[in-house]
């Protein structure tokens, strides 16, 4: 676990790929119970130690977990996270090249629960929420492309399913597309960066997480831009 930035009120981490960030039935210990390990050591805190989720990343995805040390801020970014207002851009690796080198995707997309994998429609249908995301590609290899992410919309598994409806399967992620799995089981999607006012100072919060130490995500760390 990294921290990237800390304060009275919020702390945020980049997660490894395989980390869960909240405690969920396979009774793996979540990143939010190291986060308050981490707190109750740094601080000497007796008794539990607070920290609130305030969003998920999927186990096989790496990068930018924001966590709440109050309850203040933690009902402040829920709604925050709710109502779209937190910055989110991604890094992708995918092995297909766009067609366009930056667009739009809206599609409608259907959570099956029991598959744990959602469906993308290009129209509406009974059961489907609006999907929105736009996409620029940064960076081709000879095998592979990079693309940035911005979601507009938080729904589930949303950047994994809509590049795979647009013929861009990101790498590794078998459940939509990919033709083999990464080495590791994670996929290659990187929550590279996060951008919102702060619930409780209001100062604008801007955040990178490192590219994950792997060979493929470092052949592209010079092109990657910080901006």
């Amino acid at each position: 676990m990294k921290v990237l930035y800390e304060d009275n009120h919020i702390i945020i981490v980049s997660k490894q790929s395989g980390e869960i960030v909240q405690g969920d039935k396979t009774g793996d210990a979540p990143l939010s119970e190291a986060v308050a390990q981490y707190l109750k050591v740094k601080y000497a805190k007796p008794g539990n130690v607070f920290v609130g989720v305030t969003h998920r990343l999927d186990r096989p995805v790496s990068g930018v977990v924001v966590l709440a040390k109050t309850s203040k801020a933690l009902s402040r970014m829920n709604e925050m996270f709710r109502v779209g207002s937190v910055d989110k851009r991604y890094l992708a690796i995918v092995r297909n090249r766009p067609a366009n080198d930056e667009g739009q995707l809206e599609n409608w997309l259907v959570r099956n629960e029991k598959q744990n994998r959602s469906y993308a429609y290009d129209h509406e249908v009974p059961g489907s929420k609006k999907a929105v995301l736009r996409y620029r590609l940064v960076a081709s290899s000879v095998n592979y492309h990079l693309l940035e992410v911005e979601l507009m919309t938080g729904r589930h598994h949303q950047i994994r399913c809509q590049l795979a409806k647009m013929g861009c399967p990101i790498k590794g992620d078998l459940k939509y597309g990919a033709e083999r799995s990464n080495p590791d089981g994670s996929i290659s999607l990187h929550a590279w960066h996060v951008t919102f006012e702060h619930p409780v100072s209001h100062e604008m919060i801007d955040v990178y997480a490192p590219l994950p130490d792997e060979t493929l995500w470092q052949s592209f760390a010079d092109k990657v831009r910080i901006y």
